[in-house]
C-alpha cells in the first residue's frame, strides 16, 4: 500500500512537471503576442539607451509587436522591473554596475538581483580609455605610474560618482599598480568629463564614446583602452596589458534581464533572438558607430559572467575598502 502511494505521488509529480512544462513551452510557441516593455534605468539619450533603441527596433521586426523602451533612472526603474509580473513581457537592460558592484557597495537596495532578475543575454560592452590632460606632459601609462609614485595622493581623478564604473576602474589602476591618488567623484559622466578637460582635475577613465571627441581635438590625451582588447574607435591606443599594467581588464557591460520565475522557454527565446539582432550586420554597424560593440551571448554565459565579476569585484572592495554609505 506505502508502494503504491510513493508511486502515485511521483506519478502525480511528473504529470504536474510535465504538464507546467508544456504551458510554457505553449506560452513561448506565442511570444510575443503583444507589445515588449524594456526598462531602461537611464535616462534617454545616454549611451546604452541609444544602443538598446537600436535592438529594440530589430526585436520589434522579429516578433512583429513593438518593443516599448521605457527610461526609469536608477535604482527605482530596477525596483519597477524586478516586481513585474514574470511573463516575458517586461525586460531590464541592466549594467554591470546595477547588477554586480551596487550590490556589493551599497547593503539597503529596494531589489536583489540575485533574487530578482533572471538573465537572458549580454547586449554590448563600451570600452573605457585612460586619459589625461595634456598639461600632465605624460605620453604613456608607465611615465604616469612613475609620475604618480613620486607624488603619492598628489593627483586627482574623476569619475561620474562613487561607485560607479569609472571610480573603481582607477581603483583597480591603482591596486595593480602601487599608486596612490584622490577621486574626485562628479554626479555624471559629463561633468566629469568637463571637469578633465577644463583641467580641474588630472586624469580619469571613462567610456570611449564619452570622450572620443576630446581625444581627437587633442583636449585630452589617450594613454590606454582598459579591456582586453583593442577600441574599434580608437585602434592606434593600446590596452592596458599592453602598455606595462599585465592583467588589467574592465569592460562596461550591459545585459537583458527578465524578471525572476519567467518561463524557461521564454528566456530562451528572447535569447535567441536577441543573439540574432546582434548578429545582425546592420545592427552591429550603427553599434559601433556609436562607440558601442555588441556581445552577443546565451543567457548561461551571462549567469557565468556574472558570477566571475561578482567574485572579482568582491575581493577588490574588500581590499580597497570601499563603501557607499
Amino acid at each position: 500500500m506505502r508502494r503504491r502511494l510513493i508511486s502515485w505521488l511521483v506519478n502525480t509529480a511528473f504529470l504536474a512537471l510535465a504538464s507546467i512544462a508544456a504551458a510554457g513551452t505553449a506560452r513561448a510557441a506565442g511570444y510575443p503576442d503583444k507589445p515588449v516593455r524594456v526598462i531602461i534605468p537611464f535616462p534617454a539619450g545616454a549611451a546604452a539607451d541609444n544602443a538598446m533603441r537600436v535592438v529594440a527596433r530589430k526585436l520589434s521586426e522579429y516578433w512583429g509587436q513593438p518593443v516599448i523602451i521605457d527610461n526609469r533612472p536608477g535604482a527605482p526603474g530596477m525596483q519597477v522591473a524586478a516586481s513585474a509580473p514574470a511573463d516575458g513581457y517586461t525586460l531590464l537592460l541592466g549594467a554591470g554596475s546595477g547588477i554586480v558592484t551596487t550590490p556589493l557597495l551599497i547593503s539597503k537596495l529596494p531589489y536583489n538581483p540575485s533574487r530578482d532578475f533572471t538573465p537572458v543575454g549580454k547586449v554590448l560592452t563600451n570600452t573605457p580609455v585612460l586619459t589625461t590632460h595634456p598639461s600632465m606632459g605624460v605620453k604613456s601609462v608607465k611615465e604616469l605610474i612613475a609620475l604618480a609614485k613620486s607624488k603619492p595622493g598628489q593627483l586627482n581623478y574623476s569619475s561620474s560618482g562613487t561607485g560607479g564604473p569609472n571610480h573603481l576602474a582607477m581603483e583597480m589602476f591603482q591596486a595593480m599598480t602601487g599608486t596612490e591618488m584622490v577621486h574626485v567623484p562628479y554626479k555624471g559622466a559629463a561633468p566629469s568629463v568637463n571637469e578633465l578637460v577644463g583641467g580641474h582635475v588630472q586624469l580619469g577613465i571613462n567610456a570611449v564614446p564619452s570622450v572620443a571627441h576630446q581625444i581627437s581635438t587633442g583636449k585630452l590625451t589617450a594613454l590606454a583602452v582598459a579591456s582586453s582588447r583593442r577600441s574599434v574607435l580608437l585602434p592606434q591606443i593600446p590596452t592596458m596589458a599592453e602598455a606595462g599594467v599585465p592583467g588589467f581588464e574592465y569592460d562596461i557591460w550591459y545585459a537583458l534581464f527578465a524578471p525572476a520565475r519567467t518561463p524557461a522557454a521564454i528566456v530562451d527565446k528572447a535569447s535567441t533572438d536577441l543573439q540574432r539582432a546582434l548578429r545582425d550586420p546592420e545592427v552591429a554597424r550603427q553599434l559601433v558607430a556609436q562607440g558601442s560593440e555588441p556581445a552577443p551571448g546565451s543567457a548561461q554565459e551571462l549567469a557565468r559572467y556574472i558570477r566571475e565579476d561578482t567574485a572579482r569585484w568582491t575581493k577588490l572592495i574588500a581590499e580597497r575598502k570601499l563603501k557607499i554609505e
